[in-house]
């Protein structure tokens, strides 16, 4: 089968610039959106240098500008969206509307995974303001999808493994303590933690299997659905030592949410329901949904304690 042709939407965002080398990598033609209002930003340019030298095609292209959405979407089999959905009060999420708008004017799309790739949203209606914006837009985005009969696959990711496994699953931080941690509540909900750089893999392996068509794919890497606890606990294997440990409750986090900034707020929500509710991991997926590790067994994915090792 002929492997599609791939235009990648936000491309040297965290995720995109991994989702950019995982279609290189899998042999698809791979085109990467560059906005023409790029300005001086040397590093973003430096960046799409390094992407055209691995074999990319760079595709001028704005949300300013519809006509060249429709020129780029018409290049390609397959369009995939990694723009940040940067938790500010003009969240970019719904700008994949103009998307949704482009592909369906160009009519040649067979499969379009628009900007998730966390918690999946059609589960997340009950969610605390102000964070649950993000997961209304993503829901608006999903039903001007199906509503346009845009042919589509969902991926679901749960955690980013840099955020929360970096950071013990502490708000905040993002490198592992030595000394001390703080749980959340008790510790023991449950959640999953993914590699970014397998996110990125598994979403390419996903793009022309007949089998996601139309699908939402969760990634949930059996050795990797543990308990903020069983993360402290891999950390202090890892260093031999034991860390000191406090906790916070959730009256007090949700105290907490009050005193802080807009973006700050939407961020301490989504770890509210992570954490608190373990709403990652209290479900069966249902006949909507598929799990990628049971789809492509193949694939050795990087274990918490693995990921864990780079930061001795």
């Amino acid at each position: 089968m002929d492997k599609s042709k791939v235009l990648i939407v936000g491309g040297t965002g965290y995720l995109g610039k991994r989702l950019v080398k995982a279609s290189l990598e899998e042999g698809h033609e791979t085109y990467v959106v560059h906005r023409p209002e790029i300005g001086v930003d040397i590093e973003r340019v430096q960046m799409l240098l390094s992407f055209k030298e691995k074999g990319a095609k760079l595709v001028s292209a704005s949300f300013n500008d519809q006509q060249s959405l429709v020129d780029a979407v018409k290049l390609v089999d397959v369009v995939i969206c990694a723009i940040s959905g940067v938790h500010i009060r003009t969240n970019h999420i719904l700008l994949q509307l103009k998307l949704v708008d482009a592909i369906k004017q160009a009519g040649n799309i067979k499969r379009f995974l628009p900007s998730e790739f966390g918690t999946d949203p059609s589960r997340m209606k009950n969610a605390i303001e102000p964070g649950r914006v993000t997961f209304d837009e993503k829901m608006v985005v999903r039903k001007a999808i199906e509503d346009a009969n845009i042919p589509f696959t969902y991926i679901s990711a749960n955690c980013f493994a840099g955020y929360f496994l970096g950071g013990l699953c502490q708000p905040g931080h993002i490198v592992p303590s030595m000394d001390s941690v703080l749980l959340l509540g008790d510790g023991n909900k449950k959640a999953i933690y993914v590699d970014e750089d397998d996110i990125a893999r598994y979403t390419i392996k996903a793009i022309d299997d007949p089998r996601t068509l139309n699908k939402t794919v969760y990634l949930r890497p059996p050795k990797n659905i543990l308990s903020q606890r069983e993360v402290v606990r891999v950390w202090e294997d890892l260093i031999g030592k034991e860390l000191h440990k406090s906790s916070v409750s959730e009256q007090d986090f949700l105290a907490k949410l009050k005193d802080v900034d807009y973006g700050e707020q939407v961020g301490l929500g989504h770890y509210y329901h992570v954490c608190f509710e373990g709403c990652l991991a209290n479900f069966e997926i249902d006949e909507e949904g598929l799990e990628a590790t049971e789809l492509y067994p193949e694939m050795n994915y990087t274990s918490v304690d693995e990921y864990m090792k780079r930061y001795l």
